[in-house]
């Protein structure tokens, strides 16, 4: 999966990639080179005592230094470039993808496990990328050249390298096999650290009202003491890694230091090239730390790069059939016609047998209990959801069959938790017409009751609104999400209990205003409150998924036991008459 995602995002930055390859090379090839010219200085210049000697190979020094200056920062800097880009693409691609979700797949992975995939997952790649390019061709070509220069100082002592290099690789892959499925682990705590964080700053008003604070102190200590723990491990294992390469490391030194001595006491080596030889020692021993690093940072990023791609190779189960035509409105009815819809992995049905219209021009209410069904409903007109039985159309053509943005956009859905985005009130209502003009605006938000506010406001339609719109009440909110759908101007409306936050005077003011402007429109609401839908064309009564009465108030009254029972649970005699 790294491999896959590495080469699928790394295609557009093929140059830049070829230039790193290039400047490390150099770079390498310079520090491969400076233990020579180090031994040259010595067994050439300071054993004979030529000065000219001395200051002639300083100076190539000082150049082949200079030269790996410039090449590393350069290579560092088109690595990091190169690396940022590419999490930049991946993180387009997630986002990108989600967007396309339906409910459905959203509930499958979860919106914590989605940030994290995002923004975790895409940074442990990202670095790795960068450590990669930065190290893929400095570790081979260090070990491999090393090795040979090595060898070309002097080949018996060359034989301490087929002793400590076994040994090396051993450890490495010891430690590895234990690290890979801490990864693992670690990343899915995080997802569940994130999962109870978010929750938890969700209903933090819900905590507090129920004095619920130490315990949910608990759950989270909880989550991320699994999370430590798992970390501690890693940081174990890593803490070992070092000390024990670092101890082979010193122990080939002082091997060679030993060695060397004899054989440079027996002439058969000289000084420097004994220097050199240290020298290269440590460079193949810095070649394989590389690499070893290099490798201790794979298996998370593979980890993280699976996870990337379990959210990349989803399809929404909710997209344009093939062929899909754009739908053409003709009013905007709607029917359905013996609708189902199950939830995935869930015993029993929410919606069956689902069959009604919903005609221009008039207000078709749906009310019933908590969990009937309701809001799922209006979820599959603007295909949120898709049923899993049956069929909807919108003047006569199956909402299956044509495009999501033709369908969707001649829906203004009012959602039955208003949300608002950080920006001001006007990019809020031009949500879903970003050329509106402010007359336009201002006409939406007389309609919708919340002129008056707005205008009170410092900078009316510029008033800034917070994440979510928490700056305002919840009436307040739900005027302006009633408002963002009135500018749209849809063919049909949706309205899923978008006047519970109102007071009866404002939600009465309302109505007669929407009803001038929805003359000619599909509306369609879910209502808790009996008295708000009395006056509605037609009353649909859902009752455990199915609809147990479809009329009139008054007609209603007279056939449905479900729908009466409503009505005299929430009204006197007199009310409902």
């Amino acid at each position: 999966m790294l491999v896959r995602l590495v080469r699928e995002n790394l295609a557009p930055f093929k140059g830049a990639v070829a230039a790193v390859v290039v400047l490390q090379f150099l770079q390498t090839a310079a520090t491969l080179f400076l233990p020579t010219l180090n031994a040259d200085i010595i067994d050439r210049g300071v054993v004979r005592g030529d000065t000219g000697t001395i200051l002639s190979i300083g100076a190539w020094m000082l150049a082949v230094t200079a030269a790996q200056v410039v090449c590393s920062v350069a290579a560092t800097y088109y690595s990091a470039r190169t690396a940022m880009r590419v999490g930049r693409n991946v993180r387009d691609a997630l986002f990108t993808n989600v967007q396309t979700f339906s409910g459905r797949e959203v509930g499958v992975f979860g919106a914590p496990s989605l940030i994290t995939r995002t923004t975790n997952d895409v940074q442990q790649v990202q670095m790795s990328l960068l450590l990669t390019m930065t190290m893929m061709v400095s570790a081979p070509i260090m070990g491999v050249g090393g090795v040979l220069l090595a060898l070309n100082q002097d080949i018996p002592l060359s034989g301490i390298l087929l002793l400590i290099l076994p040994v090396l690789f051993v450890i490495i892959l010891l430690i590895l096999r234990r690290l890979v499925p801490l990864f693992r682990r670690a990343q899915r705590q995080i997802d569940r650290v994130n999962g109870v964080l978010r929750e938890q700053i969700m209903g933090i008003a819900v905590i507090r009202a129920f004095v619920r604070e130490r315990t949910e102190e608990q759950r989270f200590e909880g989550a991320n003491a699994d999370l430590t723990g798992t970390q501690l491990r890693v940081a174990q294992y890593l803490a070992l890694l070092f000390p024990a390469a670092m101890l082979v490391a010193n122990t080939a030194t002082v091997a060679v230091v030993w060695f060397g001595a004899f054989r440079i006491d027996a002439g058969q080596m000289q000084i420097g090239a004994l220097t050199a030889f240290i020298a290269y020692i440590m460079q193949i021993l810095m070649a394989v730390m590389m690499s070893m690093f290099m490798i201790m940072m794979l298996p998370r990023a593979a980890v993280c790069a699976e996870r990337i791609y379990e959210v990349l190779d989803t399809r929404t189960s909710v997209r344009d059939a093939p062929g899909a035509r754009p739908l053409v409105f003709d009013g905007g009815r709607i029917t359905f016609r013996d609708v189902g819809f199950t939830y995935p992995g869930a015993e029993a049905p929410v919606l069956q047998g689902i069959s009604f219209e919903a005609l221009p021009g008039q207000t078709t209410a749906v009310i019933g209990s908590t969990g009937a069904g309701k809001s799922t409903l209006l979820n599959l007109i603007p295909r949120l959801l898709d049923p899993t039985g049956g069929s909807i159309s919108v003047d006569g053509q199956d909402t299956a069959a044509v495009t999501l943005q033709s369908l969707r956009s001649g829906i203004g859905l009012v959602p039955q938790r208003a949300h608002l985005f950080s920006g001001t009130i006007a990019t809020n209502l031009r949500f879903g017409k970003p050329d509106a003009t402010e007359e336009e605006l201002w006409q939406a938000l007389e309609i919708a009751q919340a002129a008056d506010f707005v205008r009170a406001t410092e900078g009316g339609l510029d008033y800034p609104v917070e994440q979510g719109g928490t700056n305002f009440s919840g009436g307040q909110r739900q005027r302006l999400a009633i408002a963002r759908a009135l500018v749209v101007q849809p063919f049909i409306y949706l309205f899923d209990d978008s006047f519970s936050a109102l007071d009866f005077a404002t939600d009465a003011r309302l109505r007669a205003a929407l009803k001038q402007r929805t003359a000619h429109a599909t509306v369609l609401v879910v209502a808790q409150r009996v008295n708000t839908i009395t006056d509605a064309a037609r009353i649909i009564v859902l009752d455990e998924g199915r609809i147990a009465g479809s009329g009139s108030h008054a007609e209603l009254m007279e056939s449905s036991p479900t729908y009466r029972e409503i009505v005299e649970s929430q009204l006197t005699p007199e009310e409902a008459l």
